[in-house]
């Protein structure tokens, strides 16, 4: 339990380091600098950076969504917050245009509801699926808080918590003109709250986009999923689950640590990390900038952690990748019987169902999302489609070129083709 407080030890002992490296790498780099003019000088320069990188502190970065091409006209985008729960922030892109012929389409646009996943990263790794996105529809994302933040007072946070504050943002939004897009981990609440909705006759989105998510782990399990049913619940408890330190507003708090979530990012392809650190230092050396700042830009995101509430964690791993309790019909929520069955679909209205796959994905393995349309008969089969992007690996799916150029073109035809 004082491996949090062990890591905020190591953290404050590297900073001085960390500071002198970030000053180093500029001294021996910058134009003008007499130390830039010496022998070796990018050799330094470069070594200093590495240095830094690797042990600086990732703060949470920005989305930085300003503007967006629709239709030919850039359109400014404004971030706004327009609820906010205690564990997460439910933020709206706005476009705005000043020609009365565009201001029209954007208003009869789409709406859609991004729930992003509460796995570790911030929201902001789904920078570009919103980014895309913002092309043809009205974006709304949830942009979960760091459990570190969260005040103890605020109580515990727990899968079903996740389950309502869904249906509390499909509420606010309204479900009539929404189409809910959940990527990974939300595949599972996100299917449990319109099932809940569903079953006791409240309106329902017109689809949902599942991409890559754990609805039965049952299927072609990977790497992930045989870690968390080869170890008893008790061992996560007792092995991952920390108290947050006195040094942050949650301190007292019981989470699973980013860092920890981190290591274990890192730890499953150590080699492809190596690598593309020695290759950032090749960069430098050389002077190829442009391939140095895709680094920073891909680890700037990718070294953001966030810490999870340890109730939620532990439901997870309980019910969705232990007992699978929502593929075998057994998933209650606040004493309400989870049944996707109960989702319907035609000429009445009802919600409509994408999934989607990546072929290479080593976190969601090939069926696992597919299996939504098993549980989900009320669905007419007019109303579902599968998709598996081929060459395609888990972040593939949702960010980078195949996602704006295969995926994103058939997400935006099926959300049309049930918007009206």
């Amino acid at each position: 339990m004082l491996l949090y407080q062990f890591h905020e030890l190591w953290r404050a002992g590297m900073a001085p380091l960390t500071y002198w490296a970030e000053a180093g790498a500029k001294m021996y780099s910058a134009p003008g600098s007499w130390l830039a003019a010496m022998p070796e000088a990018s050799r330094v320069a470069a070594g200093c950076e590495l240095l830094y990188r690797i042990g600086k502190d990732y703060e949470k970065p920005e989305f930085g969504i300003h503007a967006v091409e629709v239709d030919g006209q850039q359109c400014p985008v404004v971030e706004k917050e327009v609820l906010s729960r205690p564990f997460c922030r439910l933020l709206r892109f706005k476009r705005y245009t000043d020609d009365a012929g565009n201001l029209r389409e954007l208003k009869d646009d789409p709406t859609v509801l991004v729930v992003a996943p509460l796995s570790g990263h911030h929201a902001t790794l789904l920078r570009d699926t919103v980014r895309t996105l913002l092309r043809d529809h009205k974006v709304y994302v949830t942009d979960w808080v760091d459990a570190r933040m969260v005040p103890g007072a605020e109580g515990t946070f727990s899968l079903d918590d996740y389950v309502r504050y869904i249906e509390d943002f499909i509420r606010h939004i309204g479900a009539k003109d929404l189409h809910v897009m959940s990527v990974c981990q939300p595949t599972v609440p996100v299917l449990a709250a319109v099932s809940l909705m569903a079953a006791r006759g409240e309106p329902t989105p017109r689809s949902m986009v599942m991409m890559g998510g754990p609805i039965d782990t049952r299927k072609s399990p990977t790497a992930v999923n045989d870690l968390a049913t080869q170890k008893p619940l008790w061992w996560f408890e007792q092995n991952v689950i920390q108290v947050v330190p006195a040094n942050y507003p949650g301190r007292g708090r019981s989470v699973y640590p980013g860092f920890l979530q981190h290591a274990g990012f890192m730890a499953m392809n150590p080699e492809r990390h190596f690598l593309s650190h020695w290759d950032f230092y090749q960069d430098l050396v050389k002077g190829d900038l442009e391939d140095a700042a895709a680094h920073r830009r891909f680890y700037d995101e990718y070294n953001a952690v966030l810490d999870m509430p340890a109730r939620y964690y532990l439901d997870t791993v309980r019910i969705v990748f232990q007992e699978h309790l929502l593929p075998r019909g057994l998933w209650d929520v606040g004493g309400e019987r989870v049944r996707p069955g109960a989702i319907g679909s035609g000429k009445g209205g009802g919600t409509a169902l994408l999934t989607i796959e990546g072929e290479l994905d080593d976190i969601s393995g090939a069926g696992q999302t597919r299996a939504a349309h098993q549980l989900c008969t009320g669905i007419d089969a007019a109303d579902r489609k599968h998709l598996t992007v081929k060459g395609a690996g888990h972040y593939g799916i949702f960010s980078g070129r195949r996602w704006r150029e295969q995926v994103y073109p058939q997400v935006r035809d099926f959300i049309a083709a049930h918007h009206d």
